[in-house]
């Protein structure tokens, strides 16, 4: 399955307390914490008892630009693609009212996306908003996008990783469509890194966006957002704050320029907290390198297939183990009655509409799939 010894598996579960007394399947939902999260969340307490205002000049502002070095390095981009915002939903904002119009004022995204890019167009009138259907329920053809995207196409807008299926998209295809046609290409990762590679510079997508939440255990309250350097001056944000000047801390009320990079979409001070609980997940994670956690996660996952298969469950996943992900979306008729007796049992799982949503990490084992496996069997008995 994996190139990880049990000791490093062993080393590795011992740093997230939660799976010391939890079976924790919903990493998709929320990365566990870890103890190195909260070893970075109290220094920043620390260092805020001690030093007040002074910590931002001395240490947090490093912290910032730290975390935008290493989301980028992990992502495939450079550090000046990188921009920390409060959500996905605040960069897609940004990026929706920057980039330049014309004559195009169509948006491509599909039904399997989650409902935030979709939002972001929905609410504009001027918009025609394309919603492509899913011929099987799990994915989009790229040529349907294909079929789609045309001279009058603003964006070509979807997700990475579909949320509701585990399908992992080929943003390649998609990018060189998008660019064909003279569109701007807009992929949401969110479900993506430290899950699945991602390499954005190599993928051709215009603006990617991330964050710490989910598979990269590092809290709620921050996003990233990658936008490809030599688009970066086609962009000028409507929306701006103090981070995005070119002269931050020349509070200069009279003059505005934008920074030259990424960080002109950067929508005043980040949440710091987050910054350190990121900062910290990266490193619990990076404990046991980046391929050897990605290979780990696509073992246990399709085990967890595997085992479904022979239970007899329905899934919503991609017949190609080439397109899943770890997001396993199990077929139930009560799926929220389902989750609340899993928890009862100490498994933590999720649910979607008529499915029972189990995401493995690196950090889970073969025995705490087969565990939940054999607690559905018994609810189907």
């Amino acid at each position: 399955m994996t190139a990880l010894a049990d000791t490093d598996v062993a080393r590795l579960r011992s740093r997230f307390p939660i799976l010391g007394r939890r079976n924790y399947l919903n990493s998709c939902s929320l990365g566990a914490l870890s103890h190195d999260a909260e070893a970075y969340l109290d220094d920043f307490r620390a260092r805020w008892h001690t030093m007040g205002a002074s910590a931002w000049y001395e240490h947090w502002m490093g912290r910032l630009d730290a975390l935008r070095t290493r989301a980028a390095a992990l992502h495939g981009a450079r550090p000046t693609e990188a921009a920390l915002l409060p959500s996905t939903s605040a960069a897609l904002s940004v990026v929706a009212e920057a980039v330049p119009r014309g004559e195009r004022n169509r948006v491509v995204c599909t039904e399997l996306d989650f409902p935030t890019l979709a939002y972001q167009w929905r609410v504009k009138p001027e918009i025609e908003l394309v919603v492509l259907r899913s011929p099987d329920g799990i994915g989009i053809d790229p040529a349907q996008f294909a079929d789609a995207v045309d001279e009058r196409t603003l964006f070509l807008a979807t997700s990475h990783v579909c949320f509701s299926t585990g399908y992992v998209q080929d943003i390649e295809a998609l990018a060189r469509i998008a660019r064909d046609a003279g569109a701007w290409s807009l992929v949401d990762g969110y479900q993506a890194a430290g899950q699945i590679p991602v390499d954005v510079g190599a993928s051709g997508v215009d603006i990617y966006t991330s964050g710490p939440l989910k598979w990269l255990c590092g809290g709620p309250g921050l996003a990233y957002l990658f936008v490809r350097e030599e688009r970066i001056p086609e962009l000028t944000p409507r929306f701006t704050s103090w981070f995005a000047a070119e002269n931050q801390f020349g509070f200069d009320i009279d003059r505005f320029r934008f920074r030259s990079d990424a960080r002109r979409f950067e929508l005043g001070t980040p949440a710091l907290p987050t910054v350190h609980t990121a900062l910290g997940g990266m490193d619990a994670l990076e404990s046991v390198g980046w391929d050897a956690a990605i290979d780990r996660r696509r073992g246990l996952t399709e085990h967890l297939v595997a085992r479904c298969r022979d239970e007899g469950f329905t899934l919503r996943t991609a017949d190609d183990p080439a397109r899943r992900s770890g997001i396993v979306m199990v077929a139930h008729a009560d799926p929220a009655e389902a989750v609340r007796r899993l928890d009862a049992m100490d498994i933590v799982v999720d649910h979607r509409p008529g499915h029972v949503r189990i995401s493995p990490h690196v950090y889970n084992t073969v025995d705490e799939v087969d565990e939940v496996v054999g607690a559905l069997a018994g609810m189907y008995t």
